[in-house]
């Protein structure tokens, strides 16, 4: 619930622009006005809905360090009237952060209606109160000319951080009142102050309401403003009970839908279903549509990386990477694997297609970029390994019986049978291998782009590994995914330059970009995006390269680095927020 702050010092007024919109009272006549121009209680980033894209800055206030400015909404020139008016100025501010959402652009416009009217039958109100409980600082409105008033939608993240700079409460809460009003000054413009709404928190307590975000919103804005008038229900049970009772007619006489959010609170509070956030804290599905993100590109690595220790990826990463998309961030598959074998295991959480990660029509980096597919699926660059290399490698295979696999674009091609190379089909979804006659068989019916051993991990790091590094000398490279696979791969290879040859075909600069990997073959990946993240469970050398090191594969580590990176939404992510008890917030 709101909880009324007070200002140091006021902010100077700001120019009114009127609104064709009068409304007459035998005591007081009222003039709506709406600036729309930014918001008095910030050095913040507010925009609003405009026609102009013009700017203002006015710094006031010490809650932030940056100087931001808003955009001017559309405005109407005022009606004259012969009459002495009491004007409303109403502003109506959208934090930066914020997208644009459609419904959210819709509910701003309509409370430059709402907003005024509701003030205007709250002031009424107050001149018969018989309330007990209320501070009358402001009570007699003959002495203004003005009142201003403004509105501030923000994300949980930002209205967490206020609520923490303000009242040392460190979490999200629904609405906040910020009071500017200073007796002493004697002013003829009375300042109100701000309400500030979180409407992703809105958002939740609407639905597990069961009425609109419209609705919603205006039930906080009412509460916000009693706070702003003198009520306060957290001074007693009877001050409670008067907001309370004020609350639900200023509702009813708006005609407004729901209850007042002080009996919400009470419901809510004997409804044992209804939770703010998710059991183990994390971020709830939707949540990301009041996030603006700040990387347009995620290139992200499988093994390791997006499928967990059991070659799986989670509902809740999968959840994540759709939330992601959604807002229209661009998922970009980077690694060792074959199409196919990506294809296979994204479907079963029902990531492939148009509006998924990957298809046979979507741009991608394979097989360690030795294929890399562009716009519409099609093919813009192939590498393949020597042939003497592969040549070498298969009779090495033959000699010591260690299991080797061939990779040629969708194919895998081996020379015999083993569970090792029946897992890499079962466990890791690649194409099942064809068992071929003989290595100059399998050597004429295929282009190899790389070939792939399977061992032990002590197997790889003692036998393999030193070996081959040595053999293969300038003519390939040896690079590690996983500890029990060693991959020979041609010279200059990485999943790096493929990355960049798919960035510079899509013209999308290395500035939009953020990377995921775990492995060494990961890591000029990392070190070309802007931001590179490593996971925990990663190679040493891997994240000894990365700008962060994430949680780990088993812990949803791609899904952590969307909302910690992508959404900045660190506060709600991993962590279990306090209960929003919406009597303290």
């Amino acid at each position: 619930m709101a909880h009324i702050l007070t200002r140091a010092s006021p902010s100077p007024p700001s120019a009114a622009f009127s609104y064709n919109l009068t409304f007459s009272h035998s005591l007081i006549p009222f003039r709506i006005s709406s600036p729309f121009l930014k918001s008095s209680i910030f050095v913040g980033a507010f925009r609003v809905l405009c026609r102009e894209n013009e700017r203002f800055t006015k710094p006031f206030g010490r809650i932030l360090a940056s100087q931001r400015g808003y955009r001017k909404l559309r405005r109407q020139r005022p009606a004259k009237s012969k009459e002495k008016q009491l004007e409303l100025s109403v502003k109506i501010c959208i934090e930066e952060e914020l997208p644009n959402d459609p419904e959210m652009m819709n509910i701003a416009e309509m409370l430059r209606l709402d907003v005024p009217i509701a003030m205007k039958l709250a002031f009424e109100g107050l001149k018969d109160s018989e309330d007990k409980t209320r501070d009358t600082t402001i009570s007699d409105l003959g002495g203004f000319e003005n009142v201003e008033l403004s509105v501030l939608f923000c994300n949980d993240e930002f209205i967490r951080k206020l609520n923490k700079e303000w009242r040392d409460e460190d979490h999200a809460t629904d609405v906040l009142s910020m009071s500017q009003h200073i007796p002493e000054l004697k002013l003829p413009i009375l300042m109100l102050g701000d309400i500030v709404i979180s409407i992703e928190t809105a958002a939740r307590q609407a639905e597990e309401r069961g009425h609109t975000l419209l609705d919603e919103i205006r039930i906080l804005m009412v509460h916000g403003l009693l706070h702003l008038l003198g009520f306060d229900h957290e001074i007693s049970d009877e001050a409670e009970v008067e907001m309370e009772k004020e609350e639900e007619l200023l509702l009813k006489s708006l005609g407004w839908k729901g209850k007042g959010l002080i009996q919400s609170a009470y419901d809510a509070e004997t409804n044992s279903n209804s939770h703010s956030e998710n059991p183990d804290g994390r971020k709830k599905e939707g949540s990301l549509r009041f996030y603006k993100p700040k990387f347009s590109y995620i290139f992200c690595d499988m093994d390791g990386t997006l499928l967990n220790s059991k070659s799986q990826i989670s509902a809740r990463t999968a959840n994540a990477l759709k939330e992601a998309l959604s807002r229209g961030v661009k998922v970009v598959i980077a690694t060792g694997k074959t199409r196919p074998a990506v294809i296979t295991a994204l479907k079963t959480v029902d990531l492939v297609g148009k509006d998924g990660v990957v298809s046979e029509f979507s741009p991608g980096v394979f097989i360690q970029g030795l294929i890399v597919y562009g716009r519409q699926g099609r093919r813009i660059s192939k590498r393949t390994l020597d042939p003497d290399v592969c040549r070498e490698a298969f009779h090495y295979s033959c000699k010591h019986e260690v299991p080797l696999i061939a990779f040629s674009e969708d194919r895998c091609l081996t020379l015999f049978d083993h569970p090792l190379v029946e897992s890499l089909y079962t466990v890791y979804h690649e194409p099942k291998a064809e068992v071929m006659p003989s290595v100059e068989h399998l050597l004429a019916s295929a282009e190899i782009q790389k070939v792939l051993f399977l061992d032990t991990a002590e197997g790889v790091a003692t036998a393999l590994r030193p070996y081959w590094s040595e053999a293969v000398g300038g003519r390939a490279n040896v690079v590690q995914s996983q500890e029990d696979m060693l991959e020979i791969v041609p010279p200059g290879t990485s999943k790096g330059s493929g990355v960049r040859t798919l960035l510079d075909h899509l013209n999308v600069p290395v500035q939009e970009v953020m990377a995921i990997g775990d492995g060494e073959n990961d890591m000029e990946m990392l070190e070309l995006a802007s931001l590179g993240i490593a996971l925990s469970n990663g190679s040493e050398k891997t994240k000894a390269v990365a700008n962060v090191i994430g949680l780990s594969n088993d812990e949803d580590g791609v899904a952590d680095a969307i909302y910690r990176r992508i959404f900045n939404c660190e506060v709600l992510w991993h962590e279990v927020w306090k209960q929003f008890e919406v009597k303290i917030l």
